[in-house]
């Protein structure tokens, strides 16, 4: 939200608006400080100052705020770290684990509760993952976010977790969170990787009746995924071509779609 500044030619008014610059001017660092000193500057004409103004608010509005907060650094603090390490100690026993979220886990910091996850996420930790992720949707700063569940599908398809995916995916739709089709890729190509074609190919339908305009790049990350599912990847790359009718697609020897398919069964044995 671009805040208007208008600067008052009346004398008092004028310098309590310095003085409030110079203030802010103290709690900056680097650019910002230049650009308040530039701003206080007594050369500067009062268009001059007005225009400064205006640029460094509608920026700074604009800037790290919007930015998610599972995307931001997520840093481990002293108490997450104590309750992941407590975490990954009681969960062998549900009795005392339950009690240790309520005595505990519920009265830690949204950063704190943000970083635990990430972090049990980086371990592939499923089962505290999932128990954290329960938490999260019911504390009061929650807001349904993709990030939030993009990271949460990706971990379950490292892991080969259906029913689980099949759970966070319900609750995405209900809460009505979109993915962008560079995200729909990702997944996709994740559950692909993992051996779980039929979840993948789930995903893609749901890529395919998004509201978001299709992108080359997302089609081609799935059709690599799909070299091991050579029927699959037919369907994937008509799909292709119809949206992409001016593009190529590359299509490997037909030895190779042997050679994959004799491995994914070797795989499965």
């Amino acid at each position: 939200m671009v805040i208007e500044v208008v600067l008052l030619k009346y004398n008092s008014c004028y310098t309590e608006l310095l003085q409030s610059m110079r203030r802010l001017t103290s709690s900056f660092l680097g650019k910002t400080c230049a650009t308040f000193q530039l701003l206080l500057h007594d050369t500067l004409t009062e268009n001059q100052r007005l225009a400064l103004v205006r640029f460094y608010i509608s920026g700074s509005a604009s800037s790290s705020p919007s930015l998610s907060i599972w995307r931001r650094k997520k840093e481990m603090t002293k108490e997450g770290l104590i309750a992941s390490k407590e975490l990954k100690r009681l969960q062998s026993n549900p009795v005392r684990l339950d009690h240790f979220f309520r005595s505990h886990i519920s009265r830690l910091l949204k950063s704190d509760l943000i970083s635990v996850l990430a972090e049990f996420h980086r371990q592939d930790q499923v089962f505290l993952s999932m128990k954290l992720y329960d938490v999260v949707r019911k504390e009061i700063w929650y807001r349904p976010d993709m990030f939030f569940y993009r990271d949460m599908l990706m971990m379950l398809a490292r892991n080969r977790k259906v029913d689980e995916s099949r759970r966070v995916w319900e609750d995405l739709k209900r809460e009505e969170v979109l993915f962008d089709q560079h995200t729909f890729g990702d997944l996709v190509r994740a559950y692909l990787d993992s051996g779980l074609p039929s979840e993948a190919m789930n995903i893609y339908d749901e890529m395919r009746q998004s509201p978001d305009p299709p992108l080359s790049l997302p089609f081609r990350v799935i059709l690599k995924g799909l070299l091991p599912y050579p029927q699959l990847r037919e369907k994937v790359k008509d799909d292709f071509l119809e949206l992409f009718p001016d593009m190529i697609v590359y299509d490997p020897p037909e030895d190779l779609f042997g050679d994959q398919e004799s491995r994914r069964e070797s795989e499965s044995e």
